[in-house]
Protein backbone atom coordinates (compact mmCIF):
# COMPACT_ATOMS: atom_id res chain seq x y z
CA UNK A 1 0.00 0.00 0.00
CA UNK A 2 1.12 3.52 -0.76
CA UNK A 3 0.40 6.43 1.59
CA UNK A 4 0.11 10.06 0.57
CA UNK A 5 -0.06 13.29 2.53
CA UNK A 6 -3.58 14.66 2.63
CA UNK A 7 -3.29 18.08 1.06
CA UNK A 8 -1.05 20.56 2.85
CA UNK A 9 -0.94 18.57 6.08
CA UNK A 10 1.17 15.97 7.84
CA UNK A 11 -1.65 13.41 7.79
CA UNK A 12 -0.94 10.28 5.74
CA UNK A 13 -3.79 8.33 4.17
CA UNK A 14 -3.73 5.17 2.09
CA UNK A 15 -4.13 5.84 -1.62
CA UNK A 16 -7.18 3.58 -1.50
CA UNK A 17 -9.85 4.35 1.10
CA UNK A 18 -12.97 2.40 1.99
CA UNK A 19 -16.31 4.18 1.75
CA UNK A 20 -19.66 3.16 3.18
CA UNK A 21 -22.42 4.53 0.93
CA UNK A 22 -25.03 1.90 -0.04
CA UNK A 23 -23.04 -0.75 1.84
CA UNK A 24 -22.56 -0.33 5.59
CA UNK A 25 -25.92 -0.09 7.30
CA UNK A 26 -27.62 0.48 3.97
CA UNK A 27 -29.52 -1.27 1.25
CA UNK A 28 -27.35 -3.18 -1.21
CA UNK A 29 -28.01 -5.80 -3.81
CA UNK A 30 -25.15 -8.24 -4.11
CA UNK A 31 -24.92 -12.02 -3.81
CA UNK A 32 -23.64 -13.46 -0.54
CA UNK A 33 -25.57 -11.07 1.73
CA UNK A 34 -28.30 -12.24 4.02
CA UNK A 35 -31.82 -11.38 2.95
CA UNK A 36 -34.46 -10.14 5.32
CA UNK A 37 -37.80 -11.08 3.77
CA UNK A 38 -41.07 -9.70 5.06
CA UNK A 39 -43.95 -11.97 4.12
CA UNK A 40 -47.47 -10.67 3.96
CA UNK A 41 -50.12 -13.03 5.29
CA UNK A 42 -52.68 -11.86 2.76
CA UNK A 43 -50.51 -10.96 -0.24
CA UNK A 44 -48.72 -13.63 -2.25
CA UNK A 45 -45.42 -11.82 -2.69
CA UNK A 46 -42.56 -10.75 -0.50
CA UNK A 47 -40.53 -7.60 -0.10
CA UNK A 48 -36.80 -8.24 0.10
CA UNK A 49 -34.31 -5.96 1.77
CA UNK A 50 -30.59 -6.57 1.55
CA UNK A 51 -28.26 -5.70 4.41
CA UNK A 52 -24.70 -6.35 5.43
CA UNK A 53 -24.63 -7.96 8.84
CA UNK A 54 -22.25 -6.49 11.39
CA UNK A 55 -20.22 -9.71 11.09
CA UNK A 56 -19.81 -9.15 7.35
CA UNK A 57 -18.96 -5.49 7.85
CA UNK A 58 -16.36 -6.48 10.45
CA UNK A 59 -14.79 -8.95 8.03
CA UNK A 60 -14.61 -6.34 5.26
CA UNK A 61 -12.93 -3.85 7.61
CA UNK A 62 -10.52 -6.57 8.76
CA UNK A 63 -9.60 -7.36 5.15
CA UNK A 64 -9.16 -3.66 4.31
CA UNK A 65 -6.81 -3.15 7.27
CA UNK A 66 -4.81 -6.24 6.33
CA UNK A 67 -4.47 -4.85 2.79
CA UNK A 68 -3.03 -1.62 4.22
CA UNK A 69 -6.09 0.63 3.94
CA UNK A 70 -6.09 3.05 6.88
CA UNK A 71 -8.70 5.59 5.74
CA UNK A 72 -12.43 4.92 6.19
CA UNK A 73 -15.07 7.36 4.96
CA UNK A 74 -18.65 7.69 6.13
CA UNK A 75 -21.31 10.40 6.56
CA UNK A 76 -24.21 11.25 8.83
CA UNK A 77 -26.52 10.75 5.83
CA UNK A 78 -25.37 7.20 5.02
CA UNK A 79 -28.29 4.90 5.82
CA UNK A 80 -29.68 7.53 8.17
CA UNK A 81 -26.65 7.26 10.46
CA UNK A 82 -26.56 3.45 10.54
CA UNK A 83 -23.44 3.50 8.36
CA UNK A 84 -21.55 5.27 11.16
CA UNK A 85 -22.89 2.84 13.76
CA UNK A 86 -21.80 -0.20 11.79
CA UNK A 87 -18.38 1.24 10.93
CA UNK A 88 -17.75 2.08 14.57
CA UNK A 89 -18.75 -1.40 15.69
CA UNK A 90 -16.63 -3.06 13.01
CA UNK A 91 -13.56 -1.09 14.08
CA UNK A 92 -14.06 -1.95 17.73
CA UNK A 93 -14.30 -5.61 16.75
CA UNK A 94 -10.73 -5.57 15.39
CA UNK A 95 -8.30 -7.11 17.86
CA UNK A 96 -5.29 -5.01 18.82
CA UNK A 97 -6.33 -2.02 16.69
CA UNK A 98 -5.03 1.32 18.02
CA UNK A 99 -6.67 4.67 17.29
CA UNK A 100 -3.52 5.76 15.45
CA UNK A 101 -3.94 2.79 13.08
CA UNK A 102 -6.91 4.30 11.22
CA UNK A 103 -8.15 7.60 9.86
CA UNK A 104 -11.89 8.30 10.00
CA UNK A 105 -13.70 10.94 8.00
CA UNK A 106 -17.37 11.75 8.33
CA UNK A 107 -19.55 14.40 6.74
CA UNK A 108 -22.23 16.73 8.01
CA UNK A 109 -24.96 18.37 5.96
CA UNK A 110 -27.99 16.05 5.67
CA UNK A 111 -28.82 15.03 9.22
CA UNK A 112 -32.59 14.83 9.14
CA UNK A 113 -35.82 16.51 8.10
CA UNK A 114 -36.03 19.25 10.71
CA UNK A 115 -35.30 22.88 9.73
CA UNK A 116 -32.01 22.82 11.65
CA UNK A 117 -31.09 19.21 10.89
CA UNK A 118 -29.36 20.02 7.62
CA UNK A 119 -27.05 22.60 6.16
CA UNK A 120 -23.90 24.15 7.62
CA UNK A 121 -25.23 26.43 10.33
CA UNK A 122 -23.12 26.47 13.47
CA UNK A 123 -26.00 24.72 15.21
CA UNK A 124 -26.12 21.79 12.79
CA UNK A 125 -22.34 21.46 12.38
CA UNK A 126 -22.06 21.17 16.17
CA UNK A 127 -25.08 18.95 16.77
CA UNK A 128 -24.41 16.82 13.69
CA UNK A 129 -20.81 16.22 14.75
CA UNK A 130 -21.81 15.29 18.30
CA UNK A 131 -24.39 12.83 16.94
CA UNK A 132 -21.84 11.32 14.52
CA UNK A 133 -19.32 10.78 17.31
CA UNK A 134 -21.98 9.10 19.42
CA UNK A 135 -22.89 6.75 16.57
CA UNK A 136 -19.24 5.99 15.81
CA UNK A 137 -18.48 5.77 19.56
CA UNK A 138 -15.30 7.75 19.02
CA UNK A 139 -13.88 10.73 20.87
CA UNK A 140 -12.98 12.45 17.61
CA UNK A 141 -12.86 12.02 13.85
CA UNK A 142 -9.75 12.80 11.87
CA UNK A 143 -11.49 14.71 9.07
CA UNK A 144 -14.84 16.47 9.31
CA UNK A 145 -16.37 17.32 5.94
CA UNK A 146 -18.85 19.96 4.90
CA UNK A 147 -20.63 17.54 2.60
CA UNK A 148 -22.09 20.20 0.31
CA UNK A 149 -21.90 24.01 0.09
CA UNK A 150 -24.61 25.92 1.95
CA UNK A 151 -25.62 29.13 0.16
CA UNK A 152 -27.87 30.14 3.08
CA UNK A 153 -25.15 30.25 5.74
CA UNK A 154 -22.46 32.99 5.77
CA UNK A 155 -18.99 31.64 5.05
CA UNK A 156 -17.62 33.16 8.25
CA UNK A 157 -20.14 31.16 10.27
CA UNK A 158 -19.18 27.95 8.42
CA UNK A 159 -15.45 28.42 8.93
CA UNK A 160 -15.91 29.34 12.59
CA UNK A 161 -18.20 26.33 13.16
CA UNK A 162 -15.69 23.80 11.84
CA UNK A 163 -12.84 25.48 13.71
CA UNK A 164 -14.88 25.34 16.90
CA UNK A 165 -15.23 21.55 16.45
CA UNK A 166 -11.47 21.32 16.00
CA UNK A 167 -10.80 23.51 19.04
CA UNK A 168 -13.06 21.28 21.14
CA UNK A 169 -11.20 18.16 20.04
CA UNK A 170 -14.09 16.65 18.07
CA UNK A 171 -12.13 16.73 14.80
CA UNK A 172 -8.51 17.18 13.77
CA UNK A 173 -9.05 18.68 10.30
CA UNK A 174 -11.97 19.91 8.26
CA UNK A 175 -12.63 19.65 4.57
CA UNK A 176 -15.18 20.21 1.81
CA UNK A 177 -17.06 17.93 -0.57
CA UNK A 178 -18.43 18.93 -3.97
CA UNK A 179 -17.71 22.61 -3.38
CA UNK A 180 -17.08 24.83 -6.40
CA UNK A 181 -13.63 26.44 -6.57
CA UNK A 182 -14.78 29.97 -5.76
CA UNK A 183 -16.34 28.88 -2.45
CA UNK A 184 -13.24 26.94 -1.44
CA UNK A 185 -11.23 30.06 -2.22
CA UNK A 186 -13.62 32.13 -0.09
CA UNK A 187 -13.26 29.67 2.82
CA UNK A 188 -9.49 30.01 2.65
CA UNK A 189 -9.74 33.80 2.52
CA UNK A 190 -12.02 33.89 5.57
CA UNK A 191 -9.76 31.48 7.48
CA UNK A 192 -6.72 33.57 6.65
CA UNK A 193 -8.41 36.82 7.71
CA UNK A 194 -9.60 35.34 11.00
CA UNK A 195 -6.40 33.33 11.57
CA UNK A 196 -8.36 30.10 11.61
CA UNK A 197 -7.76 26.65 10.09
CA UNK A 198 -8.69 26.30 6.41
CA UNK A 199 -10.03 23.12 4.77
CA UNK A 200 -7.21 20.73 3.85
CA UNK A 201 -8.89 18.65 1.17
CA UNK A 202 -11.89 18.38 -1.13
CA UNK A 203 -13.90 15.25 -1.88
CA UNK A 204 -15.28 15.47 -5.42
CA UNK A 205 -16.58 12.90 -7.86
CA UNK A 206 -13.81 11.86 -10.24
CA UNK A 207 -13.56 9.13 -12.83
CA UNK A 208 -12.92 8.66 -16.54
CA UNK A 209 -16.33 10.11 -17.35
CA UNK A 210 -16.20 13.08 -14.91
CA UNK A 211 -12.94 14.99 -15.16
CA UNK A 212 -13.49 18.74 -15.54
CA UNK A 213 -13.54 19.79 -11.90
CA UNK A 214 -10.56 17.76 -10.65
CA UNK A 215 -8.33 18.16 -13.69
CA UNK A 216 -9.12 21.78 -14.55
CA UNK A 217 -11.32 23.83 -12.21
CA UNK A 218 -9.32 23.06 -9.08
CA UNK A 219 -5.94 23.71 -10.70
CA UNK A 220 -5.43 27.16 -9.05
CA UNK A 221 -6.25 25.64 -5.64
CA UNK A 222 -3.59 22.96 -5.99
CA UNK A 223 -1.02 25.61 -6.78
CA UNK A 224 -2.06 28.17 -4.17
CA UNK A 225 -3.05 25.97 -1.20
CA UNK A 226 -1.58 22.54 -2.07
CA UNK A 227 -5.13 21.25 -1.72
CA UNK A 228 -5.59 17.49 -1.74
CA UNK A 229 -8.54 15.45 -3.00
CA UNK A 230 -10.17 12.28 -1.71
CA UNK A 231 -12.20 11.37 -4.75
CA UNK A 232 -15.35 9.25 -4.83
CA UNK A 233 -17.16 7.22 -7.49
CA UNK A 234 -14.05 6.05 -9.39
CA UNK A 235 -16.28 3.51 -11.16
CA UNK A 236 -18.99 6.05 -12.08
CA UNK A 237 -21.60 4.25 -9.93
CA UNK A 238 -20.60 0.93 -11.46
CA UNK A 239 -20.88 2.03 -15.09
CA UNK A 240 -17.13 1.59 -15.65
CA UNK A 241 -17.24 -2.04 -14.49
CA UNK A 242 -18.97 -2.97 -17.74
CA UNK A 243 -21.91 -4.68 -16.05
CA UNK A 244 -24.35 -2.34 -17.77
CA UNK A 245 -22.84 -2.76 -21.26
CA UNK A 246 -25.82 -4.79 -22.49
CA UNK A 247 -28.10 -1.82 -21.89
CA UNK A 248 -30.02 -3.44 -19.05
CA UNK A 249 -29.79 -3.11 -15.29
CA UNK A 250 -28.93 -6.45 -13.62
CA UNK A 251 -31.26 -7.31 -10.73
CA UNK A 252 -28.33 -7.56 -8.29
CA UNK A 253 -26.71 -4.19 -8.95
CA UNK A 254 -26.66 -0.76 -7.35
CA UNK A 255 -28.89 0.82 -10.01
CA UNK A 256 -31.55 -1.82 -9.32
CA UNK A 257 -32.22 -0.32 -5.89
CA UNK A 258 -35.68 1.24 -5.83
CA UNK A 259 -37.04 4.34 -4.10
CA UNK A 260 -33.64 5.90 -3.43
CA UNK A 261 -33.51 9.52 -4.68
CA UNK A 262 -29.87 9.41 -5.80
CA UNK A 263 -30.18 5.98 -7.42
CA UNK A 264 -33.38 7.06 -9.16
CA UNK A 265 -31.52 10.00 -10.70
CA UNK A 266 -28.59 7.81 -11.75
CA UNK A 267 -30.94 5.26 -13.28
CA UNK A 268 -32.72 7.95 -15.30
CA UNK A 269 -29.35 9.10 -16.65
CA UNK A 270 -28.50 5.52 -17.57
CA UNK A 271 -31.36 5.43 -20.08
CA UNK A 272 -30.66 8.88 -21.56
CA UNK A 273 -28.91 9.51 -24.86
CA UNK A 274 -25.84 10.64 -22.95
CA UNK A 275 -25.95 7.47 -20.87
CA UNK A 276 -25.97 5.32 -23.99
CA UNK A 277 -23.03 7.25 -25.43
CA UNK A 278 -21.11 6.62 -22.22
CA UNK A 279 -21.81 2.89 -22.42
CA UNK A 280 -20.35 2.79 -25.92
CA UNK A 281 -17.16 4.31 -24.53
CA UNK A 282 -17.13 1.88 -21.62
CA UNK A 283 -17.32 -1.06 -24.03
CA UNK A 284 -14.09 0.11 -25.66
CA UNK A 285 -12.44 0.72 -22.28
CA UNK A 286 -13.36 -2.86 -21.34
CA UNK A 287 -11.51 -4.07 -24.43
CA UNK A 288 -8.39 -2.19 -23.29
CA UNK A 289 -8.70 -3.76 -19.81
CA UNK A 290 -8.98 -7.21 -21.39
CA UNK A 291 -5.88 -6.52 -23.45
CA UNK A 292 -3.98 -5.57 -20.27
CA UNK A 293 -5.20 -8.63 -18.38
CA UNK A 294 -7.08 -6.72 -15.67
CA UNK A 295 -10.70 -5.97 -14.84
CA UNK A 296 -12.35 -2.74 -16.02
CA UNK A 297 -12.76 -1.78 -12.34
CA UNK A 298 -9.05 -2.19 -11.65
CA UNK A 299 -8.19 -0.17 -14.74
CA UNK A 300 -10.59 2.61 -13.71
CA UNK A 301 -9.16 2.86 -10.21
CA UNK A 302 -5.58 2.79 -11.48
CA UNK A 303 -6.48 5.55 -13.95
CA UNK A 304 -7.68 7.77 -11.07
CA UNK A 305 -4.48 7.13 -9.12
CA UNK A 306 -2.46 8.60 -12.00
CA UNK A 307 -3.70 12.09 -11.15
CA UNK A 308 -1.00 13.78 -9.03
CA UNK A 309 -3.63 15.77 -7.13
CA UNK A 310 -5.52 12.70 -5.88
CA UNK A 311 -4.58 11.94 -2.29
CA UNK A 312 -6.86 8.92 -2.02
CA UNK A 313 -9.48 7.06 -4.06
CA UNK A 314 -12.56 6.06 -2.08
CA UNK A 315 -13.73 2.61 -3.14
CA UNK A 316 -16.68 0.54 -2.02
CA UNK A 317 -16.71 -3.13 -1.12
CA UNK A 318 -19.62 -5.39 -0.24
CA UNK A 319 -17.48 -8.48 0.31
CA UNK A 320 -13.87 -9.07 1.38
CA UNK A 321 -13.25 -10.56 -2.06
CA UNK A 322 -14.36 -7.36 -3.76
CA UNK A 323 -11.95 -5.35 -1.60
CA UNK A 324 -9.12 -7.70 -2.54
CA UNK A 325 -9.99 -7.46 -6.23
CA UNK A 326 -10.15 -3.66 -6.29
CA UNK A 327 -6.87 -3.24 -4.45
CA UNK A 328 -5.15 -5.07 -7.31
CA UNK A 329 -5.39 -1.74 -9.12
CA UNK A 330 -2.18 -0.83 -7.29
CA UNK A 331 -0.37 -3.67 -9.02
CA UNK A 332 -1.41 -2.81 -12.58
CA UNK A 333 -0.56 0.90 -12.55
CA UNK A 334 2.70 0.19 -14.38
CA UNK A 335 0.65 -1.14 -17.31
CA UNK A 336 -0.77 2.33 -17.95
CA UNK A 337 2.00 3.39 -20.31
CA UNK A 338 1.87 6.54 -22.42
CA UNK A 339 0.65 4.41 -25.31
CA UNK A 340 -2.18 2.87 -23.27
CA UNK A 341 -3.22 6.28 -21.93
CA UNK A 342 -3.24 7.67 -25.47
CA UNK A 343 -5.55 4.82 -26.53
CA UNK A 344 -7.86 5.56 -23.59
CA UNK A 345 -7.90 9.29 -24.34
CA UNK A 346 -8.96 8.57 -27.92
CA UNK A 347 -11.86 6.53 -26.60
CA UNK A 348 -12.89 8.98 -23.89
CA UNK A 349 -12.43 12.14 -25.95
CA UNK A 350 -13.15 14.27 -22.87
CA UNK A 351 -9.80 15.56 -21.68
CA UNK A 352 -10.37 19.07 -20.27
CA UNK A 353 -8.79 21.94 -22.13
CA UNK A 354 -6.06 23.56 -20.02
CA UNK A 355 -6.77 26.92 -18.43
CA UNK A 356 -5.69 29.63 -20.85
CA UNK A 357 -2.28 31.05 -20.00
CA UNK A 358 -1.41 34.17 -22.00
CA UNK A 359 2.26 33.66 -21.17
CA UNK A 360 2.27 30.53 -23.27
CA UNK A 361 0.21 31.86 -26.15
Amino acid sequence: MEYRYLGNSGLKVSVLSLGSWITFGGQITLDGLYILTIYSFYISFSLCFFFLSIEQTTEIIKTALELGINHFDVAESHAGGQGEIDLGLALRNQKGLKRSDFVISTKVFWGGKGPNDRGLSRKHVFEGTVASLQRLQLDYVDILYAQRPDPDTPMEEIVRAFNWCIDKGMALYWATSEWPPYLIMEAHAVASRLQLIAPITESPQYNMLNRERVEKEYSPLYQKFRMGTCIWSPLASGLLTGKYNDGVIPPYSRLAIQDHPVINRLRAGFFSDEGRRKIEKVKLICQIAQRLGCTPAQLSIAWCLRCPHVSSVIIGASTPEQAKENIQALKIRHLLTDEVIADMERVLANKPEPIFDFRQS
